[in-house]
């Protein structure tokens, strides 16, 4: 079955550029390429092609299409290389049992402290762990996502080594009030629900949006429940200044009914994660920036659960987390073809964490805080109309793991007007979490910062005004002072003693056949020296969306193969995911939507002894007024 799927992939893949051509008549003859403008990959907007990393965009669009409470399903499916695990219908969770850990080329881990998650650029891992919570990422915050394949600690700084992912959060655009309703209800009693209000007149805008989401799980002892809400405000003093706020906070309450051959019982999970930021931009022709303050936070209380045989804990585990941050950043152009931006981060982060027992006595795990403060500058300079040199360097500084340098180059070449080719050499890094060296056993505080570099060359073109489009990249990856728990003097000891030396290739074709027809396409092949937890071999995603005034329909279909679920005994899985959406729009207030995910029924295990559930589906509606 596997090289017969293989088969009908490749196929659909070179009838999208056979149907291309075909239909060209059917796009209209003005239309215009418009290039891609990012803001991850230097701070500050930028076309896509001047800059030498791997850039995936995920728009609006994509997001709303996939009916998703959360964006990492979203993420998985449409950016190369990036794998995210997970156990069941909705949710996540945390500790024992949890997943949403990413990797990018086999770079993140479990909990994912290899990769960093922005909101409008500010860092979100927690302050005592180290990494992000992936129940935290809705879809409703999101206008778009960003994601930077490869290490950006340059801009950064740790926690960047396998890439980054930047979260662009809604505004309103247009002057008025727009409103949407969304609620579904689907398999396993899974609700989703989801309601907000943008505002815009005179400078001044708004966004409130609120959610809840439940399911029962499709296994005993697997319930999920999240609420949570958005409020963004912003003012525009003028064409050259702005300035917004917002908040985001989230509740989530997970239970872990444990593997199938060993059942876990009351291991629950009560988290509240929370942030809030203040931007002040400025953007004037030959030369933009902004002033960002931020402030993330948690609460986290957790019954670990005991085995069959064992007894109830007479605890909690308890956890108040937060992080501080200042950054600044300016880019100016000092003459023509020219851009430097010079920044300045500071972050402050920590926590305390405890036990709470059942007769009211208290046990202090940690209550600490530790600093980070660096500077950098970033380099780009167009020579002619054929070439983009990049260069960039960080100072930074940690409170206990003390003073990193961090280079980067890169160069942009366009040989055709419609293509370039990207060369870059980047150096990643990542500090010690707190709990890696001074929370449970096998803590050590004598950890020294993770270190790779990565190695890149890409080609990609645009053809027809920008309709059809194709890329190819090309990576090794060699780190070094990796942390592993290995066996010390008899005990297990976190030591910097783990290396990874990853190679591969990542693909993408995507095709705008009509007004209507699009399909895209992604591929990545990963050689991994020292096998990772959560980095499939193979990953192949193959859509088709096809979208009318009144109807819609989409699907897609993912294969993974070579996935580890275990390492010791060493276990993969492989398996194809097919999923499906459909859209009626009775009237431009109303909108009915049907989704099915797993629609072949697929038995496997992302993480190792939790069965994903077999095919499910769910339908609702969409309001907007």
């Amino acid at each position: 079955m596997k090289e017969e799927f293989k088969k009908i992939l490749l196929g659909c893949v070179m009838i999208s550029g056979t149907g291309l051509s075909a239909m060209a008549s059917e796009i209209p003859a003005d239309s215009l390429s418009i290039p891609e403008v990012v803001v991850t990959g230097a701070r500050s907007e930028v076309d896509l092609r001047h800059l030498p990393m791997s850039v995936s965009v995920v728009n609006k669009k994509q997001i709303e299409g996939r009916y998703e409470q959360s964006l990492l399903p979203v993420l998985t499916e449409l950016v190369p290389g990036l794998f995210t695990t997970s156990r069941g219908i909705m949710g996540y969770g945390v500790s024992t049992g949890a997943s949403g850990g990413m990797t990018m080329r086999g770079v993140g881990g479990s909990p994912t402290t290899g990769m960093l998650i922005l909101i409008d650029g500010h860092p979100q891992y927690m302050g005592l762990m180290g990494h992000p919570i992936a129940d935290a990422y809705q879809t409703m915050v999101a206008d778009k996502v960003e994601v930077v394949r490869g290490p950006s600690s340059v801009l950064y700084g740790s926690n960047a080594m396998g890439g980054v992912i930047n979260i662009l959060t809604r505004k309103q655009q247009d002057d008025g009030i727009k409103n949407n309703v969304r609620i579904g209800y689907g398999s396993y009693n899974t609700l989703m629900t989801e309601a907000s209000s943008r505002f815009r007149k005179n400078g001044f805008s708004s966004v409130i949006t609120g959610s809840y989401n439940r399911t029962d799980g499709h296994r005993e002892n697997m319930e999920f429940e999240q609420y949570g809400g958005y409020a963004k405000v912003g003012y525009e003093f003028s064409s050259r200044w702005n300035t917004f706020a917002d908040v985001n906070i989230t509740h989530f309450n997970a239970s872990n009914p444990g593997t199938v051959s060993r059942p876990i019982f009351d291991n629950d999970q009560r988290i509240t994660r929370g942030m809030a930021s203040l931007s002040i931009e400025n953007n004037y022709e030959r030369s933009s920036g902004a002033l960002k303050f931020f402030y993330n936070w948690g609460h986290h209380n957790i019954n670990d659960g005991f085995y069959e045989g064992g007894t109830p804990r007479d605890y909690l585990f308890n956890s108040d987390d937060n992080m501080f941050g200042v950054t600044w950043y300016q880019g100016v152009s000092l003459f023509k073809g020219n851009r430097v931006t010079v920044g300045f981060d500071y972050q402050r982060f920590g926590g305390h964490a405890w036990n709470a027992y059942n007769d009211g006595t208290d046990s202090d795990i940690i209550d600490t805080n530790e600093d980070n403060i660096a500077g950098y500058i970033d380099f780009r300079q167009n020579i002619g109309r054929f070439l983009t040199l990049n260069a960039g360097v960080r100072l930074d500084h940690h409170s206990v793991s003390g003073t990193n340098w961090i280079p980067q180059f890169g160069a942009s070449l366009y040989p055709l007007e419609s293509g370039e080719i990207k060369l870059i050499a980047s150096r990643g890094f990542r500090n010690p979490t707190i709990r890696e060296m001074y929370m449970f056993p096998p803590q050590n505080p004598e950890l020294k910062p993770e270190s790779l570099w990565n190695y890149e060359i890409s080609w990609s073109q645009r053809l027809l005004n920008g309709r059809f489009s194709y890329g190819a990249n090309l990576y090794y990856v060699k780190g070094e002072n990796m942390i592993q728990t290995m066996p010390v003097d008899g005990r297990p000891l976190n030591v910097n003693t783990g290396e990874i030396e990853n190679m591969g290739v990542e693909l993408n074709v995507n095709c705008q056949i009509s007004k209507s027809f699009s399909i895209l396409s992604n591929y990545s092949w990963l050689k991994m020296e020292n096998p990772v937890l959560a980095a499939p071999e193979h990953k192949l995603y193959v859509g088709i969306d096809y979208n009318r005034k009144w109807f819609g329909f989409s699907t897609g279909a993912q294969y993974v193969e070579g996935l580890y679920t275990s390492l010791s005994p060493e276990e993969k899985e492989s398996f194809v995911q097919w999923n499906a959406r459909a859209t009626v729009r009775p009237s431009k207030m109303l909108e009915l939507f049907v989704k099915g995910e797993n629609l072949l029924n697929q038995r496997y295990e992302i993480n190792n002894g939790f069965p994903m559930p077999g095919a499910t589906v769910m339908g609702g509606v969409n309001l907007n007024f």
